[in-house]
């Protein structure tokens, strides 16, 4: 993988294209599951609460948060293939699990594995644009692709869902064999990534020859562990020592993940029981929020990198804040669509700007555990969210996730104000 500084090329290269593509499919089953699938199937054939079905999402965002970043790590040292394929082996096993077992245990832990397979997708592709994009940071074009994938697969998969319950009749378990065929797909086409980091990889490849010189003298079977715990130490104190963000990044990094949190166990309930919108209108408003946030993104990266990202982190948060808050109170269909479209706006305009603001905090040494490390605390949002969803909707009120969501939101807004004028802990040496 070789570095390039200009966008449109890093749209082009085989890496770029590769972990867009496999982006795309893990999201396709993700979002067939987690947005259409699973919330009818544990609520309707399973008969399980809002309350478990809220752990059981929690699950799945832990497992993915916990190892992002050891796979963004392991990513530096034995390549993105390796990384990627063994972790969609789990993504399989975790579909073939929720065909099988009926229990609300069982499907915790089918989640919870479900999440440890995805999680090394966006500390991957993070690492990888970061590295490409030169010393300038000029990645909002590639951001923006990355997140048109994420989304486009997000919407496509229960859009697609939604079609084929309805074709066979609410038969789960051919929409599982589905979802099973797609996970073997995106194995294969996972296998075609890079077999090695090189770029930003040398620090990992010093690591190992200094290792191999200090034992090879005496090799054993403790050796390969020694290697790994001076190599997990080493990397700590690299990122103790480059790291160096204004603390109100830790908390951002939750909030802008929690408002996501909120919303995804109860979206589709809320829209089925409160709004009575039927699977195929409900597939329309996918496409409406969806896709406008989907065809905005590029032109909106674009414009994140000739503008910066800070007008555009402004009015994103606000007005996804406003357009929350609005969707928690209305029953008008017509009025419903135009506010999800609002929301996808706010959504195009805060996800590449997002990404590319965090980009620039990510100093050059350790680039794969330390996204690894922000995904973390981002993606630590969307365990904890699910939780508090499931709780406001069995214990205060069906709108109730979507108020909170717009408070998250207005919050998140403040915080970005400050971080936009001092983003660093101390002043970076020039």
């Amino acid at each position: 993988m070789q570095t390039d500084t200009k966008p449109a090329k890093i749209l082009r290269s085989p890496f770029f294209i590769a972990m867009w593509l496999t982006l795309f499919l893990v999201e396709i089953i993700k979002g067939a599951l987690l947005v259409a699938v699973l919330p009818v199937y544990m609520d309707n054939i399973l008969g399980l609460s809002a309350g478990v079905i809220g752990v059981a999402f929690a699950l799945q965002y832990l497992g993915d948060n916990l190892f992002r970043a050891p796979s963004g790590w392991a990513a530096e040292r034995i390549g993105f293939r390796a990384t990627m394929v063994t972790a969609l082996i789990c993504t399989l096993i975790a579909v073939i699990m929720i065909l099988f077992l009926k229990s609300a245990v069982g499907l915790a832990m089918a989640c919870l594995i479900l999440g440890i397979g995805t999680s090394p997708l966006w500390p991957c592709a993070m690492t990888g644009v970061t590295a490409m994009s030169g010393p300038q940071n000029k990645n909002g074009t590639a951001m923006g692709a990355l997140e048109m994938a994420a989304l486009g697969g997000t919407g496509l998969g229960p859009i697609g869902m939604n079609w084929l319950l309805e074709r066979t009749h609410h038969d789960y378990r051919t929409i599982f064999l589905v979802l099973m065929g797609c996970a073997i797909l995106v194995i294969l086409v996972a296998m075609i990534l890079p077999g090695r980091v090189i770029v930003e990889g040398e620090h990992a490849e010093q690591a190992a020859k200094n290792s191999d010189v200090k034992y090879a003298a005496k090799p054993n079977l403790l050796t390969p562990f020694i290697r790994l715990q001076k190599s997990v130490k080493g990397t700590l104190q690299r990122v103790r020592s480059t790291l160096n963000v204004n603390p109100l990044v830790y908390p951002a990094l939750f909030m802008q993940s929690f408002v996501i949190g909120l919303l995804s166990p109860v979206i589709t309930l809320y829209t089925r029981t409160d709004l009575h919108i039927s699977p195929n209108l409900y597939s329309l408003l996918l496409i409406a929020g969806g896709g406008i946030t989907v065809i905005a993104l590029l032109p909106v990266g674009k414009m994140v990198d000739r503008f910066g990202t800070k007008p555009f982190l402004n009015v994103g948060f606000l007005m996804a804040a406003a357009s929350l808050f609005a969707f928690s109170s209305i029953t008008s269909i017509p009025v419903v669509f135009g506010v999800v479209m609002l929301v996808g706006i706010s959504y195009a305009m805060i996800l590449p700007a997002w990404n590319a603001f965090v980009a620039t905090l990510i100093p050059k040494g350790e680039r794969g555990a330390i996204w690894g490390f922000f995904l973390t605390l981002q993606g630590s949002g969307m365990v904890v969210g699910p939780i508090v969803s499931g709780l406001l909707w069995d214990h205060v009120s069906h709108p109730a996730p979507f108020i909170g969501s717009a408070i998250v939101m207005a919050g998140l807004a403040v915080v970005h104000f400050v971080l936009s004028r001092n983003p660093f802990r101390t002043v970076p040496a020039k």
